[in-house]
């Protein structure tokens, strides 16, 4: 996005915006033109008593309030589409972001990233709607203009001077309106931050006696929060003040002066009809170009803060090691480490490497399993297939022993299966991905030594011959079944050999103990 995403949001949006604008012009205009119908009627047909003329004149003011309904219908539907498909662009933009580099919320808390792709990327959309009213509330504005310049040049010039500097003086409110928005949704973000970390840690601070202090911080941050929300409310109770008064001034002043060319003749009552209406009438496009002012402030620090993440540079890519051991095509590898920080690093060097031979597709399945979507087969969903290959999803969840049945609802990060299941269903997910490369971290950590044999059994049997498999775990009973294992220590010396003979060595031996 570039410095002024606001204007980045409209130009994404051509086609709904001019169409938005002209039906939006189109409604203001009927409405601007019903006082003027109404006092012709009374001028034309009411004050003849002419019975046929004043069915006509009824009919025809029907007609332009089909016509102003219509449009009016037409420009919402027109706005709230391109604002919700607006509102979508940006959410995956924002998310898209954030998985491609999670180094995007290096300086902010997960609370506050989820705040702005939800909260901020909706007011950003609202921009479209928000041209749509402003402009047609100023053509509507111009309109009554024009029409009250037609019956009487001192009322006409009149509005002209006055409505411009309405607005335009609440334009001026702008800028301060905006920061104090800014300032509002950022504490906002902070203090939910604040309240997603609280309860992500809510087990261990009890285990530490860490809830008053935890309790302490957030409610200081909600403090914060309300102040800002108190300020802002402020500024935004100044804006509307204005503008009431300043409407209530420009309405009252006309009708008086309207009243008064009526009794010196100058205006029939068919005109002091139309003039109060249309003074009226001033109202809704008034308050219609406040508003928009308003909430321009809001989109404004919404489209910054949205643009803030999308445009965080990426972080330096760090040179990945070369693995520090070799896996031969099509075997089955095992990695036994005697510590954690050697295992996450050959396995984040499996990951930048690129697989056996640089070449092929590699899967890294993590230990911990994370399940999304509304039902398993969703979870499970691991797109096509690469060309050539293919491992069917009922051959891999029995290989995995993992539950078959796919319609089963998923709860929030599937909490509905327990933590072997979930590890289970992960295992059978990265079978059915079926790539070149398979580099799996400790995927039975949370199964029983019976449902585990029967998972190496399986896993053994269906990565036979369709591709290379490296497993980074301590686990007898999958080093096993591997062709190859190789001892990491942390000094970064290896030894090589079967599962059966390296048992010998009492580091193995003590690495893989259960």
């Amino acid at each position: 996005m570039s410095s002024r995403p606001v204007a980045d949001v409209l130009r994404r949006h051509p086609r709904a915006a001019a169409v938005g604008c002209g039906s939006s012009m189109l409604h203001q205009t009927c409405e601007a033109l019903v006082p003027v119908a109404i006092g012709a009627v009374v001028d034309g047909a009411v004050r003849t008593g002419d019975t046929p003329a004043i069915v006509v004149s009824v009919l025809a003011v029907l007609a332009l309030f089909t016509v102003l309904a219509t449009a009016g219908a037409f420009a919402f539907w027109t706005i709230d589409k391109a604002q919700f498909a607006e509102a979508h662009f940006l959410r995956t933009a924002v998310a898209r972001a954030v998985l491609r580099d999670p180094a995007v919320l290096r300086d902010r808390q997960v609370g506050e990233a989820l705040s702005v792709a939800t909260s901020d990327t909706r007011h950003a959309a609202e921009a479209l709607g928000l041209l749509s009213f402003g402009v047609s509330g100023c053509f509507g504005m111009l309109v009554a203009a024009v029409v009250l310049l037609r019956i009487d040049v001192a009322l006409g010039l009149g509005l002209l001077l006055c409505v411009p500097v309405l607005v335009l003086g609440l334009q001026a409110l702008a800028p301060r309106l905006e920061a104090r928005m800014h300032t509002r949704q950022r504490s906002a973000g902070l203090a939910a931050a604040v309240a997603a970390d609280l309860l992500a840690g809510l087990r261990p601070l009890r285990g530490f006696g860490g809830v008053p202090e935890a309790v302490r911080r957030y409610r200081s941050a909600s403090r914060t929060s309300r102040r800002a929300a108190v300020q802002a409310a402020g500024a935004t109770s100044v804006v509307v003040g204005v503008s009431t008064l300043a409407t209530g001034a420009v309405l009252v002043a006309t009708a008086a002066v309207a009243g008064a060319f009526v009794q010196q003749g100058r205006l029939s009552v068919g005109e002091f009809v139309t003039v109060v209406g249309m003074a009226s009438f001033l109202a809704d496009p008034v308050r219609n170009v406040s508003q928009c002012v308003q909430q321009l402030a809001v989109s404004r620090a919404s489209a910054r803060r949205v643009a803030e993440v999308l445009e965080t540079p990426a972080a330096p890519a760090a040179a990945v090691p070369a693995p520090p051991v070799r896996a031969v095509a099509g075997e089955v590898l095992g990695v036994v480490t005697t510590d954690t920080a050697t295992a996450d690093a050959v396995t984040a060097a499996f990951a930048g490497a690129g697989g056996a031979d640089g070449s092929g597709g590699v899967l890294v399945e993590p230990a911990e399993t994370h399940l999304l979507g509304d039902t398993l087969a969703d979870a499970l969903d691991t797109g096509p297939a690469p060309a050539g290959r293919g491992i069917a999803l009922a051959d891999a969840l029995r290989a995995a022993t993992a539950p078959e049945d796919l319609t089963t609802p998923l709860a929030d990060g599937g909490a509905n299966y327990s933590g072997g299941q979930r590890q289970r269903i992960g295992l059978a997910r990265a079978l059915a991905a079926d790539r070149e490369l398979l580099v799996l971290r400790d995927p039975t950590t949370a199964l029983d030594a019976v449902t585990e044999d029967r998972v190496a059994a399986g896993l053994r049997a269906v990565r036979a011959g369709t591709g290379t498999t490296v497993l980074i775990t301590t686990s007898p009973l999958l080093l096993a079944r591997c062709d190859r294992v190789v001892l990491l220590d942390g000094d970064g010396r290896h030894r090589t050999g079967r599962h059966a003979d390296l048992l010998a060595d009492p580091g193995y031996a003590a690495a893989v103990a259960r």
